[in-house]
């Protein structure tokens, strides 16, 4: 099993920035890829941003330019940066990783953090 735990949510005026960080843990050998995926009220879940062991990076096109993902391989964890917040940003952000465990890939998501962008 993995666990994935987001923190770094909160409310941030337009145009402000925020970092999240997702911690992983538990039995696995390796983690690839990470991202980040928002829900937004009444939309579907859409993917933000992933990061692969390769540390190349894919967006989604709305936040290019605005947002840096990025991982740290030793603690487990990985990283939004969140700059220029716009309110369509808005929503609740979660945390995605595929884990090997035992020669098998298993998809893990965390329990989701709040973003409100608002004045």
């Amino acid at each position: 099993q993995v666990q994935l735990v987001e923190s770094g949510g909160g409310l941030v005026q337009p145009g402000g920035s925020l970092r999240l960080s997702c911690a992983a843990s538990g039995s696995f050998s390796s983690l690839n890829p990470m991202g980040w995926y928002r829900q937004a009220p009444g939309k579907e879940r859409e993917l933000v941003a992933l990061i692969r062991s390769a540390d190349t990076t894919t967006y989604t096109d709305s936040v290019k330019s605005r947002f840096t993902i990025s991982r740290d391989n030793a603690k487990n964890r990985v990283y939004l940066q969140m700059n220029s917040l716009k309110p369509e940003d808005t929503a609740v952000y979660y945390c995605n990783a595929v884990a090997v465990i035992g020669g098998f890939e298993y998809k893990y998501w965390g329990q989701g953090t709040q973003v409100t962008v608002s004045s």
